[in-house]
């Protein structure tokens, strides 16, 4: 479960190449494109440029590179020529990418065009509370402590946090051990120790919590037809507290103002 120096390098470098992914998408005008052909860019970028292996593709009997889930869709969204990104929609795109045998596993919410004030508002609050709960994190500290960090800032902002879906450990494989569950009582469940990695990824709904599944088998939505959010990283437990192995490079004052705060 935990793990080496030696892994934990390499499992850095394909963080480091992951966030280099989303750094792309942050260039790239997405309004207007289908979410297949976002599919299309991010598998040629991750094999071409970066020399590395979407690890989505392929795993559990999925054929696309990522995760496009647009408004109302909580997670799993499937990729589509139909699935045009208009002005006003929120699409989360989760992207995992393996190199030298360790998988990175990192997702972001972005808006598209000009969004209306209570899906931008769903979109910061989940960002925040993937902090919330990142900041929690060190050696001696337990799972609870995450989940419980997580929720209370959702429900402060008046969202609910889905609960059938969670975060987990990672590495060699994608879906490893410990899961990591986005609601919790503090001081309760695992204690974390250094070495382990996980990923963080709460999914906020601005309506109620429930969700289900399509005849796809993959996409899920919100019951109610509510918009949700998600973002993810994958963390290490360091000695010292935490390392955030897919931290793009504009997210470190972010990640530098946690730290002091913690």
């Amino acid at each position: 479960m935990t793990k080496q120096p030696e892994e934990l390098a390499l499992m850095a470098e394909s963080g480091r190449l992951l966030a280099s992914v989303f750094e792309m998408l942050d260039r790239t005008a997405l309004a207007g494109m289908s979410t297949l052909e976002i599919d299309a860019l991010v598998e040629r970028f991750i094999t071409q440029d970066l020399q590395a292996r979407p690890a989505s593709k392929g795993q559990y009997g999925y054929g696309y590179v990522l995760n496009s889930s647009v408004n109302q869709v909580v997670c799993h969204g499937v990729p589509s020529e139909a699935d045009v990104l208009r002005d006003g929609d929120i699409v989360n795109l989760d992207i995992t990418l393996e190199k030298n045998g360790f998988i990175a596993d990192s997702s972001k919410t972005y808006l598209i065009g000009e969004v209306a004030p209570a899906a931008r508002r769903l979109v910061q609050a989940t960002y925040e509370a993937m902090w919330h709960g990142i900041r929690t994190v060190h050696p001696g500290a337990r799972l609870g402590d995450i989940g419980w960090a997580i929720e209370r800032h959702a429900k402060k902002n008046g969202y609910s946090v889905v609960r059938e879906y969670c975060g987990h450990g990672i590495g060699r494989e994608m879906h490893e051990e410990p899961q990591i569950l986005h609601f919790g009582k503090p001081g309760t469940g695992m204690v974390l120790r250094e070495g382990m990695v996980f990923t963080i990824e709460p999914m906020l709904n601005r309506g109620r919590r429930g969700v289900r599944t399509e005849a796809d088998g993959w996409t899920v939505v919100t019951q109610d037809g509510s918009l949700s959010a998600q973002f993810e990283h994958t963390v290490a437990v360091t000695a010292t507290g935490v390392e955030v192995l897919t931290l793009r490079p504009d997210e470190r004052g972010v990640f530098e103002r946690m730290q002091r705060a913690a």
